[in-house]
């Protein structure tokens, strides 16, 4: 077998995708409006050392392997392989078919990939120090960047689309005020925002309700530009963003906690420290709004760690299923009282980073170079073929922490605090 036909046996010759390699073969239709180039060895032994997602992943980002045409079609077409990885037979008739040759050419992952031994040295997963190094990993690649890829908004969580024509902005500023109005926000009170990004939720809480508002990030880059939107905005008097681990939040008696996508990366053993610690941050009455990336079941892992994702994008990142952080909620003293699945906002919102990172490229791989913008281009696309087929799901949970009389301080129908 030829490369080209091997890598086809690969991604499956149903995919409608041609494929060409650099020892001249060639293989899928020549009228495929997706096309994939094996440039070099290099490419092929990151397939047969690491076959099936990472090692594609791999040859990707490192430039071995190049596509042209839409990353979002491609994945789609190549779901079961990107998603499930191909089968063991597949696997090895692929290494029969290659030799052994690539298997014994021993080339480092691109500089991108998180390595596993470096992380461990920083202590147990969700140590501290770990924690830091991981949001570090991904969320200080640059401000810039995240301007171009998320828009006017610096909003890196799943939007809310009021309907079908709505931008981005109006739906992130629809998510930031569904959030408050599920709060119950009002001027005078007292939000603490975990995880607050770059101070989207703090922001919002601020100048359009008068809220005094706390946001954390273990993010020293997101910090720095919430503080400098803050001051800009003339909201120093009610908003404040810390750089600092949401632990280290000394401060007692909101009226109210936001958890806006810090949850992915709390880890399953330490849920019950996370919603305990919430919990009593808050009066009696208060409320807490946890929204996150959930699994569509617990029956799934909840942390692939030979995966994309892990190895590239969210270091330590870890998905319950809903079901799941209801029972910790419920079992550390949160009522709940009301939860949504927003899914498909979340495939929609990240249709517009993709477009957004599409529209920027040339300056994306300008500022923070080829492999890093390519990490981007791969994972965003893959979440949305990963949201639109239920792979992941987006929830938003709001928990009530009773007064010593059983009262929720909740009115009688949601409708009164938001439609």
């Amino acid at each position: 077998m030829k490369l080209a036909e091997i890598f086809e046996s690969v991604i499956g010759p149903e995919a409608n995708i041609r494929l060409t390699a650099y020892d001249g073969s060639k293989a899928g239709p020549a009228t495929a409006d997706i096309s994939i180039e094996v440039k070099s060895p290099i490419a092929v032994a990151y397939l047969a050392q690491a076959p099936g997602e990472l090692g594609l992943s791999r040859a990707y980002v490192s430039g071995h392997l190049d596509v042209q045409g839409d990353m979002y079609s491609l994945l789609s077409r190549m779901w079961s392989l990107t998603i499930n990885d191909i089968s063991t037979s597949q696997k090895i008739a692929a290494i029969r078919a290659l030799g052994v040759k690539p298997l014994l050419m021993r080339v480092p992952p691109p500089p991108q990939e998180v390595r596993h031994s470096m992380m461990a040295k920083l202590g147990s997963r969700h140590a501290k120090q770990r924690d830091a190094e991981a949001i570090h990993h991904h969320y200080d690649v640059s401000n810039r960047f995240y301007e171009w890829v998320l828009g006017p908004s610096m909003a890196y969580t799943c939007a809310v689309f009021p309907g079908e024509e709505s931008t981005l902005e109006e739906a992130q500023y629809a998510k930031f005020d569904l959030v408050a109005r599920k709060l119950g926000l009002k001027p005078g009170m007292r939000l603490l925002d975990v995880g607050c990004g770059w101070g989207g939720m703090v922001i919002h809480a601020a100048r359009e309700y008068g809220v005094k508002a706390l946001g954390v990030t273990l993010s020293r880059q997101q910090a720095e530009w919430a503080q400098k939107a803050i001051a800009e905005a003339g909201l120093g008097d009610l908003a404040e963003v810390r750089h600092m681990d949401y632990r280290d939040v000394k401060e007692t008696d909101f009226d109210a906690v936001s958890s806006i996508g810090l949850t992915e990366h709390i880890g399953k053993e330490q849920l019950p420290f996370y919603f305990r610690f919430l919990y009593d941050k808050l009066v009696p009455g208060g409320r807490l709004l946890n929204h996150c990336i959930t699994r569509p079941t617990g029956a799934e892992k909840t942390i692939n760690a030979g995966g994309f994702i892990n190895r590239y994008v969210f270091p330590d990142g870890e998905l319950e299923s809903v079901g799941y952080l209801v029972r910790q909620m419920e079992d550390l003293g949160f009522e709940i009282r009301h939860e949504e699945n927003l899914r498909e906002h979340y495939a929609q919102t990240l249709r517009y980073w993709c477009a957004n990172l599409d529209d920027h490229w040339d300056e994306a791989v300008e500022e923070v170079g080829q492999g890093t913008a390519r990490v981007w281009r791969l994972y965003m696309a893959g979440c949305v073929v990963g949201f639109e087929r239920n792979k992941i799901q987006l929830h938003q949970v709001l928990g009530v922490k009773l007064d010593p009389e059983g009262g929720a301080h909740m009115p009688l129908r949601p409708s009164v605090d938001w439609p």
